[in-house]
């Protein structure tokens, strides 16, 4: 692992809740609820420089796929930096952020097939606990 890896971890660890941070350290990922708000019937994969994945809450259905991008210059952040952005952006402006992505159906850029395990993974993840 890169130093600006390292650190950026390090501040991720620091700014999400400490559930989140052990998800994105054992699956590589994280979900956000919708407006912030576990009660409001969809969510977010949040991946690393990919898509992020809107999904129902309930039963897993994937909605679509929405495509931003955060940048330093012209290098790319470090992956742990990428999903903090993400995570801010979702948390503080979510209506703003998917309001100027590019919006795609599912299966766009990432596998269906995948989300769909990784959201199983997320699930049996979440039912283990600490």
């Amino acid at each position: 692992m890169s130093p600006a890896e390292r650190r950026a971890r390090e501040l991720l660890r620091a700014a999400l809740p400490a559930e989140d941070f052990d998800a994105y350290e054992e699956l590589g990922f994280i979900s956000v609820p919708g407006r912030g708000d576990p009660e409001s019937g969809y969510a977010y994969l949040v991946y690393p420089h990919r898509p992020l994945v809107a999904y129902e809450t309930a039963g897993g259905r994937l909605l679509c796929e929405y495509c931003v991008r955060f940048r330093d210059d012209d290098e790319r952040l470090p992956d742990a930096d990428d999903v903090l952005a993400r995570w801010l952006a979702l948390h503080g402006r979510e209506r703003e952020l998917i309001a100027t992505a590019n919006v795609s159906p599912p299966g766009h850029q990432l596998d269906p097939g995948h989300v769909r395990r990784d959201l199983a993974r997320l699930s049996e993840w979440s039912s283990a606990g600490p």
